[in-house]
């Protein structure tokens, strides 16, 4: 592989997130007609796939563009306290001082992607940030991604924290490496037979360089 870029999923890749969505998903529960979780709902949502969790949350299928739609203003209102995950800034850093570009590809919204970018003062890293609104969709986004700045899949990695991540990487055609700090569970994610899986940000760059010798 000859990889130029790296792409990174937002939500528990880059921003810590989970436990803030987990405390607005639950906040909605109600308007949406779904049960709030408990944290032994969430740690068994953590071994079931995207489209799994929708299934047994008993929420009709319509009114999840709403709800993500409302997941993501309620996110706008409190992410001006959203921290990058512990040791990824000093990892993105010496990626950008090695000559990768960097680019975020999330189905979260791009304002609240540029307002967290800004308050953790790394938006210099950053050479573009492409956002999709559907759950299934990244693969499409990707692919986009690819035509709109003239790059081949094997001058691309996607890094991500979740099974539909893995499976828009594979859809797409270019290298994926797994976090497992993230949403899904290492061995969910395992399951699913990513290029390379790590569970540390500094262990990056090393998977990186075993994928270019591909």
């Amino acid at each position: 592989m000859s990889v130029k870029v790296i792409i990174f999923d937002f939500d528990g890749t880059l921003a810590d997130t989970l436990e803030l969505l987990i405390k607005i998903i639950n906040r909605l529960a109600g308007e949406f007609g779904y049960k709030p979780a408990t944290k032994a709902d969430i740690e068994r949502l953590q071994n079931l796939t995207s489209r799994e969790i929708i299934r047994q949350s008993g929420i009709a299928i319509f009114k999840i563009p709403s709800l993500l739609r409302r997941v993501k203003i309620e996110l706008n209102k409190e992410i001006h306290s959203v921290l990058p995950i512990k040791g990824i800034e000093k990892v993105l850093k010496e990626l950008k001082q090695k000559g990768y570009r960097l680019g975020i590809l999330t189905s979260n919204s791009p304002e609240n992607v540029k307002i967290f970018l800004e308050n953790n003062k790394l938006t210099d890293l950053f050479d573009y940030i492409y956002s999709g609104s559907t759950i299934f969709g990244k693969s499409k986004l990707m692919k986009w991604l690819l035509k709109q700045e003239n790059l081949t899949p094997q001058e691309v990695i996607y890094v991500g924290d979740e099974v539909r991540d893995i499976e828009a990487a594979k859809k797409s055609r270019i290298g994926m490496i797994a976090v497992s700090w993230g949403f899904h569970s290492k061995q969910l994610l395992a399951a699913q037979q990513p290029d390379c899986a790590i569970d540390e940000p500094s262990q990056l760059i090393e998977a990186l360089a075993r994928l270019q010798k591909l």
